[in-house]
Formats: structure tokens, C-alpha cells, sequence
């Protein structure tokens, strides 16, 4: 049964919904909350995704974004743990820098590119449920961020410096949302997304640029007869590929420590025939024999009886 505010979950969204251009409303809203400043979506430019894939391991559900500023935006959801994933959002704002940027051109022409990922998992160790990335130069000895200016020129024509924020305009940024940390504690905008995105429900009470249009345009119970099937059948497949993982890492696990209990076996049995063997010396040097009798008898070289 499906509750009245039920929402789709946002990696179906992604690849079924708001790419459509009369839903991009959705995506500025959540963009706006993420970023903290009013966002324009102009057009969604690609995928690494196909959304005629069936099986979830190829599932890379993510679309790039171009603001009204000109910034790439990269969204990707993460339903599970991956080892290198720090390393394939980093591939990933690389590959959108390189495909930008024309033949020939300078590169100071190299677009701006911010990557928010969506993770259902906890990526590393840490108590918060949203962390932020980016590059800053600072000095060795000082402490102090590195100024950069270059020349610019104003409405008349007029050249002046400018003043570059290096972390802002020029590197990527990177914001990796946890979900499954977040304890639904509303205190930002962005919590009512994060909340929405976890519990797949926006509440009436929340206030988020266009989320309420979200609450709309996402809900479970205008969807098609058909669209509802096949959503359905994602959701079982993503539960499925979820049983799969777990058990195949209980049974790692259960492996891992029958194999670790056999090799302390081995071991305690190894210690314990050395062991014996040290003992044995010892009472043939107390019986008077002689180091070469007690290394032909025991094995040990003549410096271990000594």
C-alpha cells in the first residue's frame, strides 16, 4: 500500500523523469538546496547510464547538468559499496573537463565541474551525513591560501585584476550525500531533500524550493499502470541484488573465520611441536649428550641448543 506523499526514488527519477525538460524544476530545486544558491538548469548534456540496461551492475545512474552559469554539474546515485569509488568520481570530473574542452582552444576555457553524489552506503568513517571537497592551495610555512589574480575587464572595457577564487571557479568541487546516516532531523533545506531521498516521502510541511513540485510530479500514485509496474520491478530487482550482497559478505565473513580458525590450529600445532622439540633438547643437555648428538636427534642447528 502506498502512502498519500510517496515519491519515486530519485535514480528511477533520474533516468525516467528528469531528463524531461518540463521537470527540471525538480533538479533546481534540489541543486539549489545542495549548493546553496539559486540554480538554473539550462539542459541535461549526457549519461553514463542506459536506462534500457535490466541487470543493476551496470547501473550507473548519473546525468551532467549545465547551470546558468556554465558549470557542469555531474549527479550520480550509488545504491552500493564500491572500494574505488572515491577514484571513479574523480575519473568521472576529469572525463566531463576533457570532453568540454575543444581542440585548440586555451585552457582557460576549461569548464567548472561539480560532483554531487548520492551514496546508499556508508563510504568510510565519519559522523556527518553530507560531506564537501575541493582544492586549495596553502602555504607550507605561513598557512595561508595561495591569491591568485588575472585580468579582466569591467562593463566599459576598462581592464582590472580580479581576484580568482581557486576553489570556486577553477577545481572541482565534490559533495558525497549519505543517506543512510542521515537521522531525519530537519534543520536545512537540504535536510528536506536528504529526507526525501531516504524515506521516499516529502512531508507537507516542507518548504525546499520545488520540492513541493516534487511531491507532485513524483508521486507514486500518478503513475501509470504500466510506469508502476516497472518501477515495482526495479525495486525488486534492487532489493534482490541487495540480498546477493549481503549474503555473499556473510558468507565471506563465515569463510574468513573458519579459514582464520583452522590456520590458529595449524599454528598452535605448529608452536606446539617446536616447542617440543626445545624441551627435548634441554633434557638431553641436562642427560650429558653431547650438541652434535642433540642437533642429529632434535634437528636444531648447534647456536638455537646453545
Amino acid at each position: 500500500m502506498h502512502k498519500p506523499n510517496q515519491v519515486i526514488r530519485f535514480d528511477w527519477a533520474i533516468k525516467h523523469i528528469l531528463r524531461d525538460k518540463a521537470n527540471f524544476d525538480i533538479l533546481e530545486g534540489f541543486l539549489s538546496a545542495v549548493l546553496q544558491e539559486d540554480v538554473q538548469v539550462i539542459q541535461i548534456l549526457e549519461s553514463e547510464s542506459d536506462r534500457d540496461m535490466g541487470h543493476l551492475k551496470y547501473n550507473r545512474v548519473d546525468i551532467l547538468v549545465q547551470d546558468s552559469e556554465g558549470r557542469n554539474v555531474v549527479i550520480e546515485v550509488q545504491n552500493n559499496h564500491e572500494s574505488d569509488y572515491l577514484y571513479r568520481i574523480l575519473f568521472g570530473t576529469s572525463k566531463v573537463i576533457i570532453d568540454t574542452l575543444q581542440i585548440g582552444k586555451p585552457y582557460s576555457e576549461i569548464v567548472k565541474v561539480i560532483s554531487i553524489s548520492i551514496l546508499y552506503f556508508n563510504l568510510g568513517i565519519g559522523d556527518d551525513y553530507v560531506y564537501y571537497g575541493s582544492t586549495q592551495f596553502v602555504g607550507l610555512h605561513t598557512k595561508e591560501p595561495l591569491q591568485l589574480r588575472q585580468r579582466d575587464t569591467d562593463e566599459d572595457g576598462k581592464f582590472y585584476l580580479r581576484t580568482v577564487n581557486i576553489e570556486r571557479e577553477v577545481f572541482p568541487e565534490y559533495y558525497l550525500i549519505q543517506v543512510e546516516r542521515f537521522e531525519d532531523v530537519i534543520n536545512s533545506s537540504l535536510d528536506e531533500w536528504i529526507y526525501m531521498l531516504k524515506n521516499e516521502e516529502v512531508r507537507d510541511d516542507f518548504t525546499s524550493r520545488n520540492i513541493d513540485r516534487a511531491r507532485e510530479k513524483l508521486s507514486v500514485m500518478q503513475m501509470s499502470e504500466e510506469a508502476r509496474r516497472n518501477y515495482e520491478r526495479y525495486l525488486m530487482e534492487l532489493a534482490s541484488e541487495r540480498d546477493v550482497m549481503k549474503t555473499a559478505h556473510r558468507k565471506g565473513r563465515a569463510e574468513g573465520i573458519k579459514e582464520g580458525e583452522k590456520r590458529g590450529r595449524a599454528e598452535g600445532v605448529k608452536k606446539g611441536r617446536a616447542e617440543g622439540i626445545r624441551e627435548t633438547a634441554r633434557n638431553m643437555l641436562q642427560m650429558g649428550f653431547s650438541l652434535d648428538q642433540i642437533s642429529q636427534a632434535t634437528g636444531l642447528s648447534r647456536p638455537e641448543i646453545e
